[in-house]
């Protein structure tokens, strides 16, 4: 089972470097195309392109940002409670989560296969959107993952065992 986490680990940290470059390509294409918009040449599709590498940059830093859990917490309050109490409030709101982003994967990954067998395709440059939806399904999963992993924590810090990470 650690080999598992070691390689979904390694995932999430290519997944973040992904996520950086989609967003250093949104802020150089954009730059290119202001300019080249003064100039009098635009950059063909470079509104929709944006938009993709928006999408995926979230989607690619999703899994990192819990895997560091730099989300935004009501910190203030939960501190007040005990290691126990502030666990057992760790693994609900995973149970929530995990209930939460099985269903967003699944049916995006339902929604990516009926827009492929569909053949639709972006309005500009007419790119496969199920592409885009399968990449942020594959996020997602990955995601879905690391609640479990938490989870599985959570219930070893209730036990009093402690947990490896790899």
């Amino acid at each position: 089972m650690l080999i598992l986490w070691k390689i979904i680990h390694k995932i999430v940290d290519i997944m973040k470097t992904m996520g950086a470059v989609f967003m250093m390509g949104m802020v150089a294409l954009t730059c290119v195309d202001v300019i080249g918009r003064f100039f009098g040449h635009p950059i063909f599709g470079s509104i929709e392109l944006v938009i993709f590498m928006a999408a995926l940059s979230v989607a690619t830093a999703l899994p990192y940002t819990h895997q560091v859990k730099a989300h935004i917490g009501v910190e203030i309050l939960v501190r007040l409670f005990s290691k126990r109490v502030q666990t057992i409030m760790d693994l609900f709101t995973g149970f929530l989560s995990l209930g939460l982003f099985a269903l967003v994967t699944w049916r995006m990954a339902v929604y990516a296969h009926t827009i492929q067998k569909s053949g639709e395709v972006s309005m500009t440059l007419e790119f496969p959107e199920y592409v885009l939806i399968y990449t942020v399904s594959f996020c997602f999963l990955i995601f879905f993952l690391l609640i479990i992993q938490d989870i599985v924590e959570n219930i070893a810090k209730l036990r009093g065992k402690e947990c490896r990470q790899p």
